[in-house]
């Protein structure tokens, strides 16, 4: 029910002084009660998930709370209307434009951690697509979402007039908010009518995705940047890998890092975060407090087994005693860091835990801070025990080990799902006869933690509504295969009809894990996957509403735990362009114009180019080259670099529904192209690193690598292909003359050149707890 409003809280910076006339509706009715279902309670499913409809009433989101109205002209003239609901924590906020403006619709953003203070960009994005915008604070699942969805309802009627259409929803998020999603398209009925997960997680994927890449931090972390030019040269990633190496790349690869997420290796392998992937350990600690020393001691585990990697395993451990030296304290005189020495020359600094102990060798408690091997000194942070830091002085004993860091990092074999789930890179872990090659721990982390974050959901694939999942090929958090992956869950569940009357999937190519624009150097290599999102959304409103076909899924292929994408706009589908970059040359002398062709393709009913912009710097300063409204673009440009050096050069082109006419929804794709400039009449580059064709035959990086062979390399040797594509989506692309007539020219298809080419030739050997999807700064 709407409880009578209790007290008023004014949000915000200032309170615009305009009338709610002004913003074409009346004030919402505050003082009356208004029901929020029928009155009968929820059902629960056979797993406990709560199923929520549009007439139910939730017990623990039964009274709603306005609490406060106002009237904004800033980013845009809004009547904001916010309240809570009672006897929990969660708040809600709804963002009405002027009657004028809206179409009968609301848009709805979820994440768990988000409060109810919607983004400009989301509310401009619900206005400009004839919604309303309401956002719930962050909680897990989506039930607090649903009963902020139906108050949102009763306040649009009442501000609005209620004329008794339905009013339509839509809910999207990204990464934990994926979870949210996904539980709210398989739990609720007749509350949202259509759905975007984006960048999704699955019930593998936490801690799963991070201790995959963990493992590589330990056993790549060194060679990374010989990997990341290999895979931007489109050469034979493994050359010069030993053995522990080729089998770690090979095991990352197969469950689904994409060769692609090498570009930026220090995010991929955690250097880029202070907890070096590994923030899900204490979690680990709680819930399976014996697998460190199972992990050591047992068969089975790498800290035993007799192989490459666990050679590398047991070469990293770190079992030591520090004796404290100094001891640093801060103003109040509490213990700030500490001067130690012992730890052994060249060892692994991540990861440690630290135990104080006494006179007798006893542990006093734990020590939580960050040791510099090189200088002895550790940084103490919050959570050291109280009767840790009373104990430190000079010569105390602390005892400092990593078999928990490094036990965990591998922790994604022991804990496998069921083959029947359909996850197929884990096949590598089984063997023939569908038993797995390794000690599996009681519990399933990875299931609960998906089932915690999204309120229940089973992944069953079983749903009612409307949905369009966004992916990325560059996401190494939320590996790419996980959309595809649901796609047969729904396939499964519903069959291909199902999939063509309920479902679409579209795929970003030189896309990665983060909202938000993006800006600097990464913007020659990466693009927002907002646009496609919102475009997702758009189609979802003309499909639900008008029973309007949305753009054709983006086709593509899983192999070997890669996702690889065809290489022509025909072929692929989608929403977003495809573009190929031609250098004349990819060697020049200062003052030497060189020439590029840009070719940039929209799928069928996708909507057209609206500009194509160039950047020579590699600093993300881009020029507009050109505006347009075509399918198809051929255009060429010359550029002269007054400098010597290499250079990658990017076209990016910028794309849009044909009947869009704002801002909003522009999907974009990018090229590049490598050119290095020497002084005039110097040397040519000695190693220049090339830019295949996207026409050139596929290399095949993997047929001379060492075989080197353990437990750890039984896969299957079959690709495993799938596909969502809509039929009738194929359109030809015309080809650019100079293309076509096989001239010397060096195409670099996309922001990583050639890695789909050099993924599709692989064949591989075989909140607490989120999946955080960090934003932009």
């Amino acid at each position: 029910m709407i409880a009578p409003p209790r007290r008023l809280l004014w949000l915000g910076a200032f309170l615009c002084c305009a009338l709610s006339l002004m913003a074409g509706g009346m004030p919402v009715a505050r003082a009356a009660a208004a029901p929020l279902g029928s009155g009968e309670s929820c059902a629960t499913s056979t797993t406990g998930a709560v199923i929520v409809t549009a007439e139910c009433l939730d017990a623990t989101y039964a009274d709603a709370v306005i609490e406060s109205e106002e009237d904004v002209t800033s980013p845009t003239t809004l009547h904001i209307v916010r309240g809570y609901f009672e006897g929990t924590s969660s708040r809600f906020a709804v963002y009405l434009p002027p009657a004028g403006q809206w179409q009968g619709r609301f848009f709805q953003y979820t994440y768990p951690l988000t409060d109810e203070n919607a983004a400009d960009e989301t509310i401009l994005f619900g206005v400009n697509s004839g919604g309303y915008t309401v956002q719930a604070s962050g909680s897990s699942g989506y039930r607090h979402a649903a009963a902020a969805a139906k108050v949102s309802r009763e306040i649009a009627a009442s501000y609005y007039g209620d004329d008794g259409r339905h009013i339509y929803g839509y809910l999207y998020g990204p990464s934990g908010g994926s979870f949210q999603t996904v539980g709210a398209v398989e739990n609720t009925t007749g509350v949202w009518d259509g759905f975007v997960p984006t960048v999704m997680g699955t019930p593998v994927s936490i801690p799963n995705n991070f201790f995959i890449r963990a493992m590589g931090r330990l056993v790549l972390g060194d060679v990374r940047q010989q990997i990341s030019g290999a895979v931007l040269n489109g050469s034979d990633p493994y050359a010069g890998l030993n053995d522990a190496q080729t089998l770690m790349l090979e095991e990352m690869t197969a469950l689904g890092v994409q060769l692609e997420g090498w570009e930026d290796p220090d995010y991929l392998l955690g250097y880029s975060f202070d907890d070096g992937l590994l923030g899900y350990v204490a979690m680990v600690k709680r819930m399976d407090p014996t697998y460190a020393d199972d992990f050591w001691n047992e068969s089975g585990y790498l800290g035993t087994e007799d192989s490459p990697l666990g050679e590398v395993v047991r070469a990293a451990l770190v079992d030591t005693t520090l004796s404290v030296t100094a001891v640093e304290r801060d103003g109040a005189g509490s213990p700030a860091a500490l001067m130690t020495e012992g730890f052994p020359a060249g060892a692994l600094d991540e990861g440690l835990d630290m135990q104080v102990l006494d006179n007798d060798g006893a542990p006093v408690g734990e020590l939580v801070g960050t040791l510099d091997a090189t200088t002895g000194r550790i940084h103490l942070d919050e959570g050291s025990d109280a009767a840790a830091l009373a104990a430190l002085a000079e010569g105390t004993q602390i005892a400092t080990d990593n078999r928990w860091s490094i036990a965990v990092r591998s922790y994604y074999r022991h804990q496998l799902p069921p083959q029947e789930e359909g996850f197929t890179v884990y096949n590598r872990f089984y063997d023939d006869a569908g038993e797995p090659l390794y000690p599996q721990r009681q519990s399933r982390i990875a299931g609960m933690m998906a089932s915690s974050i999204s309120g229940g959901a089973t992944y069953s694939g079983l749903f009612q509504g409307k949905v369009i999942l966004v992916s990325n090929l560059q996401d190494v958090d939320a590996y790419t295969w996980h959309a595809p992956w649901y796609v047969e869950r729904v396939r499964s569940a519903q069959g291909d009809a199902g999939v063509d009357e309920r479902l679409r999937i579209y795929v970003n190519e030189n896309a990665d894990h983060l909202e938000g624009p993006v800006t600097g150097e990464k913007s020659t290599r990466i693009v927002s996957y907002d646009p496609m999102v919102q475009r997702a959304l758009r189609e979802l409103v003309a499909w639900v509403e008008e029973d309007v076909e949305p753009a054709s899924s983006t086709s593509y292929t899983v192999a070997g735990g890669q996702v690889v994408l065809p290489s022509t706009a025909a072929e692929r589908a989608g929403v977003q362009p495809v573009v190929t970059l031609a250098a004349d040359t990819t060697t020049a002398e200062v003052g030497q114009p060189v020439r590029f062709e840009v070719s940039a393709d929209m799928p069928a009913s996708a909507g057209e180019l609206v500009r194509i912009d160039w950047e020579f710097t590699g600093t993300g300063d881009y020029v507009e080259a050109m505006q347009t409204s075509e399918e198809n673009v051929r255009a060429s440009v010359e550029h002269v670099f007054a400098e010597p050096g290499a250079y990658w050069v990017t076209v990016r082109a910028t794309s849009a529904a044909a009947e869009n006419s704002d801002s909003f929804a522009q999907v974009q794709n990018l090229a590049r192209v490598r050119v290095v400039v020497r002084e005039t009449g110097g040397q040519s580059d000695p190693t220049p690193m090339s830019t295949p064709s996207a026409t050139d035959a596929a290399p095949t990086p993997l047929a001379t690598r060492p075989a080197v062979q353990s437990a750890s390399t039984i896969a299957p040797s079959t690709a495993v292909t799938a596909s969502a594509t809509v039929p009738g989506a194929a359109v030809s692309a015309t080809p650019t003359p100079s293309a076509a007539s096989g001239s010397a020219k060096t195409l670099a298809r996309t922001g990583v050149p050639a890695v789909a080419l050099m993924a599709g030739a692989v064949s591989v050997l075989a909140l607490g707890a989120l999946l955080v999807a960090r934003r932009r700064a």
